[in-house]
């Protein structure tokens, strides 16, 4: 589960970043570059923490006294 989270995650990167490179050189319009970045963009914000999180078992340290 936390491979395909990692290559789900890295994969909605890139169409976060793709769309407006394509956009600055006129390939994409506006519109279909603002839909393909957000529609990733929840993509990520969704995959990301799913493998990123810390191990399991493992105990959080907080900068509390």
């Amino acid at each position: 589960m936390r491979q395909i989270a990692k290559v789900v995650s890295w994969v909605s990167l890139l169409g976060v970043i793709i769309p407006s490179i394509l956009f600055y050189y006129d390939i994409l319009g506006r519109d279909w570059m603002i839909g393909v970045m957000n529609a990733t963009m929840i993509i990520w914000f969704i995959a990301t923490p799913l493998w990123m999180g810390r191990e399991p078992g493992k105990k959080r340290v907080t900068g509390e006294a």
